[in-house]
């Protein structure tokens, strides 16, 4: 670029000059943002407008295809943490300009570290509005709908506006939350899959140096619940453990966050422990140390402290980019046909040099989720409702949070336990301690579980054993 200049005389002609200079290079910048420059998008043009040994086999290069891409598919990207500000950035830079982002968090200073599009200035907002007008502002033509909310919080007419849905998530539950609601999206006809009705999923996680990415197409190939035992179980220690012979620091902290706090009430009663919440943790802390001492152990620092209440994933920025590569990647491929997407599951590990390895995550023909085929809960009529409340969350099969089991006697539904409603919880209590045979439940019966880890009930069919009449 030649940049004309009448170079002034006097001793500071070299500083005036650079100043223009940089005036002069923002002022492009600013008009090229303004709009689509010549050569913006020829990266991607070279994907979908010509073909290639890797394309699908329904691929047909065009120049529409960058229209759809731009103007027309919608992308809902689900968290905006480490994953999530990843994604936000790759997706609008590949040329998607219609997202959605939803999170029901707000910045927290930890998170600064490695969600690049947060700043000191933003702690305590809703990291999806922040997000939306970081990359409103930095890539021009997007546009990012935030939504700071639960994804519990929106209904089936909500999620059928995507054409694919991306996720950055750190939590199970909510996984297991969107495949189910997007397993019941799908509609079929004579048995046959309506494939109009199918939305793409791809999922990453991540934990330190190790992650992995998936595509998942609902209805055809393996889902969450079909590979629920994939995910490590959370750690949880014995009650036992926490109250008579700590060996850990975690033990100690532990024992102050369930066993001290509710005793103690220290911020107030009914007042619930907030992770962010600096003078809850610093408590926490102190009254750990002092438990800690007791026992000999020690480890206890702040971040240890808030990491176990808060349950947080140790994270790594070089492996949060490095899949979420690989999910917009995917996401890309979904949308245009110009490369056969994953097939279906990817693991990364960079721990002793770099580690991928592919494999076909294989459909489970009796998953709850993705098949219609009631699921067998084998007891005998001696074995009380609680048994079962117990297996539902107990099995790695289901790994159930709180389940609400319902039936049909005589005709009338009847709600045998529900945790999530006080005043029906209180109720249902009792039913707990009671026989299967006492609450009249027989062989066959049908019973009916909603859980905050599906959007859909599901149903189970008892079989009861030898000791039935």
């Amino acid at each position: 670029m030649h940049v004309m200049q009448i170079i002034p005389t006097g001793k500071n002609h070299k500083e005036i000059i650079k100043k223009k200079e940089k005036q002069l290079f923002f002022t492009i910048c600013i008009n090229q943002m303004e709009s689509d420059w010549s050569g913006r998008w020829n990266h991607v043009r070279k994907f979908v407008e010509r073909g290639g040994p890797f394309a699908h086999p329904d691929f047909e290069p065009s120049t529409e295809a960058i229209g759809f891409l731009q103007d027309v598919c919608k992308i809902l990207v689900i968290g905006a943490g480490g994953l999530g500000c990843e994604l936000l950035k790759d997706l609008a830079l590949m040329g998607f300009r219609n997202l959605d982002v939803i999170d029901m968090d707000t910045i927290d200073v930890s998170n600064l570290n490695r969600q690049f599009l947060f700043r000191h200035k933003d702690v305590g907002k809703p990291k999806a509005e922040v997000a939306a007008e970081f990359i409103n502002k930095r890539v021009p033509g997007c546009k990012v709908t935030p939504h700071y909310c639960q994804i519990q919080d929106y209904d089936e007419s909500f999620y059928r506006k995507f054409h694919i849905v991306v996720c950055g998530l750190d939590s199970i539950v909510a996984r297991r939350w969107i495949n189910g609601m997007l397993i019941s999206l799908l509609k079929y006809e004579d048995g046959e899959l309506d494939q109009s009705t199918l939305i793409p999923m791809v999922d990453g996680g991540t934990e330190g140096f190790k992650g992995n990415a998936r595509v998942i197409l609902t209805g055809i190939t393996a889902c969450i619940e079909c590979t629920l035992d994939l995910y490590p179980p959370q750690i949880n220690f014995p009650l036992c453990t926490i109250a008579h012979t700590p060996r850990l620091p975690e033990h100690c902290i532990e024992y102050v966050r369930i066993l001290l706090w509710p005793k103690e009430e220290p911020f107030g009663a009914d007042v619930t422990i907030d992770g962010d919440e600096p003078d809850h943790i610093n408590w926490i802390m102190d009254k750990s140390i002092e438990r800690a001492n007791e026992f000999k152990i020690s480890g206890i620092t702040y971040r240890l402290t808030q990491g176990v209440v808060k349950r947080i994933i140790p994270a790594v920025a070089s492996t949060n980019a490095v899949i979420a590569a690989a999910c917009s990647t995917e996401v890309f491929k979904l949308a245009t046909s110009c490369c056969l997407p994953l097939n279906n599951y990817m693991n990364f590990s960079d721990i002793d040099g770099i580690y991928t390895y592919a494999f076909e995550a294989m459909k489970k023909e009796d998953c709850i989720a993705c098949t219609n085929i009631p699921k067998a809960l084998k007891f005998s009529d001696g074995d009380k409702l609680q048994d079962i409340l117990t297996y539902l969350i107990d099995s790695a099969e289901y790994q159930m949070k709180s389940p609400g089991i319902t039936t049909s006697l005589n005709g009338k539904n009847k709600t045998l336990y529900m945790q999530t409603v006080k005043s029906i919880e209180e109720k249902t209590r009792e039913n707990l301690k009671k026989t299967l045979n006492e609450l009249g439940l027989r062989d066959g019966q049908e019973v009916y579980i909603a859980d905050p880890t599906t959007p859909n009930t599901i149903t189970f069919k008892l079989t009861l054993g030898c000791n039935m009449e």
